[in-house]
């Protein structure tokens, strides 16, 4: 049997088609006048429709070998609905003229909706054009930009735009946002779509009512000037001649991040742990204080600007995570050192490894040599495939170690 023709197929014009679905090339051919006007200097803004879609088709040797073949392909062509055929003429010795197609064309919008299935989702989209030209008209130069985005978030439309407009009318409000009096809009709202907001905000606040060193998802009430829980700290005092409660000098103490840095303690040596046993079971150390579970951030400590002149010091797993979180506390605190983090400790606790999940692989400028040495060996999994000590494997008997070391 011979090769079949390479003949453009209705399949493959769909195809086509939904490609300019999948790029918001559709969507954005309902661009408006006024919207055009404003996005005229990007590429691509000119219109979509009438969109012509070129075909393979057969030639004239092709013809009067597959004569037949030729007849039913232009047929399916011709069957294909809502589509204007575009025809040319092939001659041939044997079968003479003959109208093929040569190309296949969408006259409007909803030819090419009615050719996808896709009736629903584009009244979808209708739908979120009137709100948006009805109640936020600037939005629509958004909505030309972000088609798809838009419709990922139909149904949603009316308490997206009852935040933005309450936020035009009350920029940088200083509550917090369960405070917002918006009827049928609460807080859980705001949090599930903060990242669209965070777009159509920008779009619409002036400068003034953005604080733009504020920057992803977590720091939405910030970046909007709105009020946050504070953050806290818990913490031990590890020197009982400055226990801050008379007759509790293991109290287990949380405060809020400002009246943390407020402190007056005599505190000289501080110990920053991420796991809470070894916090709540860390031995006494003569002017120490023990910090639980700073993890990736130390925005809140670095409010304490005490700390800076304490010796301080990071136990964290032995890990590429756990060098990386001390190379992100060396940001704030650049004479941090680390504790229990050495290729001794490691090597020692052979038997207590375990496997780090989705190791880090930057580069971390603010180890030092001893620590870079072994990181590197660590990402390069020169010691062992993705090794991994946790910091509650080691035993106490070597923390007393290194501490009784600490006071030499």
């Amino acid at each position: 049997m011979s090769k079949p023709p390479n003949w453009t197929t209705p399949a493959q014009l769909r195809q086509q088609v939904k490609r300019f679905w999948d790029n918001g090339k559709i969507l954005e051919s309902l661009v408006t006048a006024e919207i055009e006007r404003e996005v005229s200097g990007e590429s691509g803004s000119g219109p979509l429709f009438p969109l012509r879609l070129p075909i393979r088709g057969p030639t004239s040797a092709q013809l009067g070998l597959r004569f037949d073949d030729a007849r039913r392909w232009a047929a399916s062509l011709r069957a294909m609905p809502r589509v204007r055929i575009e025809e040319r003429e092939v001659r041939h010795q044997l079968f003479g003229a003959n109208s093929l197609p040569r190309a296949v064309w969408l006259d409007d919008i909803e030819d090419a909706v009615a050719l996808l299935g896709k009736a629903d989702d584009f009244a979808r989209f209708m739908e979120i054009y009137d709100a948006m030209s009805f109640r936020q008209p600037k939005l629509l130069v958004w909505l030309y930009r972000r088609p798809l985005v838009a419709l990922g978030k139909a149904g949603n439309w009316d308490g997206l735009l009852d935040v933005v407009n309450w936020l035009l009318a009350h920029p940088r409000p200083d509550i917090y946002i369960r405070q917002m009096d918006i009827p049928g809009v609460h807080s859980k709202f705001v949090e599930k779509h903060r990242a669209v907001f965070i777009e159509l905000l920008d779009y619409l606040l002036p400068a003034s009512a953005i604080d733009f060193q504020a920057t992803g998802v977590r720091r939405f009430e910030r970046r909007y000037g709105f009020r946050t829980k504070p953050e806290r700290i818990r913490f031990r005092v590890l020197d009982p001649a400055l226990a801050l409660f008379r007759g509790r000098p293991e109290a287990d103490i949380e405060l809020d991040a400002d009246t943390f840095a407020a402190l007056e303690t005599g505190v000289s040596r501080v110990f920053a742990l991420e796991n809470e046993i070894n916090f709540l079971a860390f031995p006494d150390v003569t002017g120490g204080m023990a910090i639980f579970g700073a993890g990736y951030g130390f925005e809140s400590l670095a409010k304490a600007r005490w700390l800076s002149s304490c010796k301080f010091y990071y136990w964290g797993d032995i890990d590429t995570h756990g060098f990386a979180i001390l190379d992100q506390l060396r940001a704030h605190f650049s004479h941090a050192e680390s504790l229990l983090m050495d290729r001794e400790t490691l090597l020692a606790s052979r038997t207590l490894w375990g496997r780090e999940d989705k190791p880090v692989e930057r580069e971390l400028p603010r180890l030092n040599a001893a620590e870079r040495a072994l990181y590197d060996d660590l990402r390069g999994n020169r010691i062992g495939q993705q090794v991994r000590l946790e910091q509650e494997r080691i035993g106490f008997e070597r923390v007393k170690e290194v501490l009784e070391r600490l006071h030499r």
